[in-house]
């Protein structure tokens, strides 16, 4: 899967990710109200109005990006409907051929850890038949637990031609309160890097391995150590835009070659409309903002790039 997220990437010319990490703020009334009137004012209703947002968002920004990134929790929070609604998002963007990378942030041991990787990545085993239950592409891992917790993803992934992304660097504020402690002279994040590294060597794609990190476009100086200990991990960016990063920052997480990085942005896309750069789209024409919103990215991203 790391080469057909490259091979997008190239094609597109838009290392970006579209975060669908829809809050019930974000849905516009209109769509609320719709299925609302259908459902009533319950956790089905919710669900609806998430999907109904994600699928005009999707079908607005499809032929422009390589990937997007659901965010599981903000389906969970509405229990099995929303896991439903975060479903259909999955196969949804499967049929317009993108790549879907599952922000599930999972990490455990032994046979928890290979279930998790089964779920999301892989496939079940029932009776004499085998299922694929969420079939993201890629899903991101907390590497918190070691090798125990990582290995059954990457097992999972050699079978599967999957992929991960590993939080090494992340772009919230207190990330530093572990990530940045320093361990026989080096950060924590360094460590980790180099194991990403490691990890990677055995699940190897054409370019890219498919075990790559997850490194916050908050930390540009750290991107750039982390970018030369992992060269060919390919970096998830996320930080851009409403939490702060900008195009320029960006440089240093690419590869001489133009690639090594997609740059995620979530509610700078998705709820663009209650932007003011964006207000003349209004509420009616949301995913026209998000539109709007995606070529602005891209173009800021190329322009650093050159």
């Amino acid at each position: 899967m790391i080469n057909k997220l490259v091979e997008k990437i190239k094609k597109t010319g838009a290392p970006i990710v579209v975060g669908l990490d829809p809050m019930l703020s974000y849905v516009p009334e209109h769509i609320q109200k719709k299925s609302f009137d259908e459902y009533g004012e319950t956790l089905e209703g919710a669900a609806d109005a998430i999907w109904q947002y994600n699928k005009q968002i999707i079908d607005s920004t499809y032929d422009l990006i390589p990937a997007v990134k659901p965010q599981i929790a903000m389906y969970e929070q509405f229990g099995v409907e929303g896991l439903k609604a975060f479903q259909k998002t999955v196969d949804y963007c499967h049929e317009k051929d993108l790549v879907v990378i599952g922000d599930v942030k999972r990490g455990d041991i032994g046979s928890t850890s290979a279930a998790y990787a089964t779920g999301h990545l892989g496939k079940v085993q029932v009776g004499s038949k085998t299922y694929r239950t969420f079939n993201e592409d890629f899903a991101t891992v907390n590497p918190y637990l070691g090798t125990d917790g990582i290995k059954p993803f990457a097992d999972v992934c050699k079978e599967e031609k999957k992929g991960l992304f590993i939080l090494v660097k992340t772009s919230n504020p207190s990330s530093g309160e572990f990530q940045d402690r320093l361990i026989d002279g080096k950060p924590l994040y360094e460590h980790v890097a180099e194991k990403v590294a490691a990890w990677g060597e055995d699940v190897m794609g054409d370019e890219y391995s498919y075990i790559g990190a997850v490194v916050g476009a908050t930390y540009p100086e750290v991107g750039k150590v982390l970018r030369q200990v992992m060269p060919k991990s390919f970096i998830l960016v996320p930080g851009y835009g409403a939490q702060g990063g900008k195009g320029k920052d960006l440089t240093h997480y690419f590869n001489k070659d133009g690639l090594g990085a997609i740059v995620n942005s979530s509610r700078g896309i998705i709820a663009a409309y209650k932007q003011e750069k964006y207000a003349q789209f209004g509420a009616e024409n949301f995913a026209d903002a998000s539109r709007q919103a995606v070529i602005d990215m891209i173009e800021d991203i190329a322009s650093a790039l050159k």
